[in-house]
């Protein structure tokens, strides 16, 4: 579904949101300070590229024990420093995210930042991915052949600017304040 979110006052560039259908994984875009190991027995694909992190070793040691979750967790905090939240889901993989100690080093709140990456995720998983486009109003303006300076049908479209979209914002709500910036910056750019 498209959404013309702003139109500039003249009239002349109008800016869209639309769904982004083709977005790319965020866990596979670029590195991460947060390592994902994705529990056995769900139906879904690992969700980090490099698999269960620095730690996946010790959780291979364990992940089949009714209380593999907890061992790690703890394991993970005491000998390892690590900061680990495990994410369970009814509509997604079951999860445990965690962050090692240099990691913690670059946040301020170690768990409010893996509880951010999770949402990126699900955001990313349920679709919720957009990109948006300005656009600047063009007229046409076809002539006749046998009396080139009549106008006849004039209209108007509209036509995507250069360097005017950008995709792959996971939700809507920073999607558009990204747009909303991005448009900002364009009309000024142009007057």
């Amino acid at each position: 579904m498209t959404e013309i979110i702003e139109t500039s006052n003249d009239g002349r560039y109008r800016l869209r949101l639309e769904p982004d259908t083709d977005a790319h994984n965020p866990r596979t875009m670029y590195d991460h300070l947060t390592h994902v190991i994705t529990l056995p027995n769900n139906y879904y694909a690992d969700v980090d590229k490099d698999g269960g992190g620095p730690l996946e070793d010790g959780w291979d040691q364990i992940k089949y024990r009714d209380n593999a979750v907890d061992l790690f967790t703890r394991w993970a905090r005491i000998f390892h420093g690590a900061v680990a939240i495990e994410d369970q889901t009814h509509d997604g993989p079951s999860t445990i995210w965690y962050l090692m100690p240099e990691g913690i080093a670059e946040v301020t709140d170690p768990q409010e930042y893996i509880r951010s990456e999770i949402a990126e995720y699900r955001s990313w998983a349920s679709g919720e991915v957009y990109g948006h486009i300005i656009e600047k109003a063009v007229t046409w303006k076809p002539v006749t052949d046998e009396h080139e300076d009549v106008i006849v049908g004039e209209r108007t479209t509209w036509e995507e600017v250069t360097d005017g979209s950008c995709w792959g914002l996971v939700t809507y709500e920073w999607a558009e304040r990204e747009a909303r910036d991005q448009f900002t910056a364009y009309l000024e750019s142009v007057r």
